[in-house]
């Protein structure tokens, strides 16, 4: 398994750090480190702190934050950002904007899972300028050129 750096800047983390909950899952539950409930309108966003500082270090990784299905679909809680990307290089406390799309206002509770992180390989490029591309079976067909399924 691979080491990267934490630093649990609130407390609570401490009895509760973050985790795999399966052998088999791709990303770490992350938490609400907040005081006191947070209520969202629909259509409302809020930043909502991790209590969680990671430093990756190596530029063939980047760690993505993305939504818990169960929040979005059950309740319309996604990110407001759509995903999260967090570069190796980046040491400061992990946010996630939490947006509610739903048709309800939702409650966050202190210390609960609203999004999850995965880290996934990165491949930097460089770019090799060329005036036309080779012929390939797809051209340059846009959204919905291969069909509709």
């Amino acid at each position: 398994m691979h080491q990267i750096d934490v630093i649990l800047l609130d407390e609570r983390l401490k009895r509760q750090p973050p985790h795999y909950a399966t052998e088999g899952a791709a990303g770490l539950d992350l938490r609400a480190c907040i005081e006191s409930p947070v209520i969202l309108q629909p259509g409302e966003t809020h930043l909502v702190p991790t209590g969680l500082a990671i430093h990756l270090a190596d530029p063939g990784l980047a760690a993505m934050i993305l939504p818990r299905s169960g929040l979005g679909h059950k309740h319309g809680i996604v990110l407001g950002n759509l995903v999260g990307l967090i570069d190796s290089d980046y040491q400061g406390q992990i946010f996630v904007s939490v947006w509610n799309r739903g048709h309800a206002k939702f409650e966050i509770e202190p210390m609960e899972r609203i999004a999850q992180l995965v880290v996934v390989p990165v491949l930097q490029v460089g770019f090799n300028v060329v005036d036309r591309f080779d012929a390939s079976a797809r051209g340059d067909g846009g959204f919905g050129s291969t069909g509709k399924g």
